[in-house]
């Protein structure tokens, strides 16, 4: 397999649930700071936005209407990035009213976990009720799932989703290496769960921490595609503070050295079957 046929995809995921101001002052917060980083990420090369939303407290949230604000903003910025939504666990309630109440925005996309693990200070539960409901609620809405694995029994829940037909083929995977308490990153644990996933699976992969490097390399090397941004990694490097967009220019950069060409939204749409947009984005 030539790793360089396909373009590769770069998801940029600005903010997630556990950085803070206080950990990261680069941290986009506000409607206003996450619009803005994605902005810029896609001038870069980012091509999704993998989106979550905080309360005016700073704290995780799944509420629709800070998510409405957003997408909103970009599509009146002319922005044509991937907008993917979070359904994750760590955004407040547990019920999938909760956790899927902005499904049926103007999102393209949306996460949603085949299975239960555990995160630093909490348990990240799915139980196949909800996941069969989030999953039901974004085909409902033309929202194409993204897979979220950070086991390897989450590839196999989704193989038996997909037969029982409450998934629908062609999958699209995101790859979680080096959660506390899940998969470790190493390039073994990589390989063995890129050759699990179901025949015509697309997939990114996710490296959490000081794992970010070796895994989006190997991600590029093996013709995956790739998720980088503050909620993944803090720190650019050993005691130098990321920005987003720091962390694009990186994978841009990895890329172009292996000699990968980078995905337009519109190209990311056309090899995971989503509706072409032709529009750009407004500064």
């Amino acid at each position: 397999m030539d790793y360089r046929k396909e373009k590769l995809i770069i998801t940029i995921a600005p903010t997630g649930n556990v950085p803070t101001k206080e950990l990261n002052p680069n941290t986009p917060i506000t409607v206003e700071e996450i619009v803005e980083d994605i902005i810029r990420c896609r001038e870069l090369g980012a091509s999704i936005a993998h989106i979550h939303v905080r309360d005016k407290e700073g704290k995780p949230t799944s509420d629709r209407e800070i998510y409405k604000e957003i997408l909103e903003e970009l599509e009146r910025r002319n922005c044509d990035i991937i907008t993917q939504v979070s359904t994750g666990a760590r955004g407040g309630g547990n019920t999938v009213e909760w956790r899927g109440q902005m499904l049926d925005l103007n999102a393209e996309m949306a996460s949603l976990s085949t299975g239960s693990s555990n995160f630093p200070t909490q348990v990240n539960a799915n139980s196949f009720e909800l996941i069969e409901a989030l999953a039901e609620k974004m085909y409902a809405n033309n929202i194409k799932p993204e897979i979220e694995v950070f086991d390897l029994g989450m590839i196999d829940n989704a193989k038996y989703l997909l037969k029982k037909g409450v998934l629908k083929a062609p999958l699209h995977f995101n790859l979680v290496m080096d959660v506390r308490g899940s998969v470790s990153g190493t390039p073994r644990n990589l390989l063995h769960m890129v050759e699990s996933l179901p025949e015509g699976s697309t997939f990114t992969v996710s490296g959490i921490g000081k794992s970010q490097v070796p895994m989006l390399t190997m991600a590029i090397l093996l013709g995956g595609h790739t998720r980088t941004g503050i909620e993944d990694t803090i720190l650019y490097d050993k005691g130098i503070i990321a920005t987003n967009t720091m962390l694009v220019e990186r994978v841009v950069r990895i890329a172009k050295e292996l000699g990968r060409e980078i995905a337009t939204p519109d190209e990311a749409r056309e090899i995971l079957g989503l509706n072409k947009k032709t529009v750009g984005c407004a500064q």
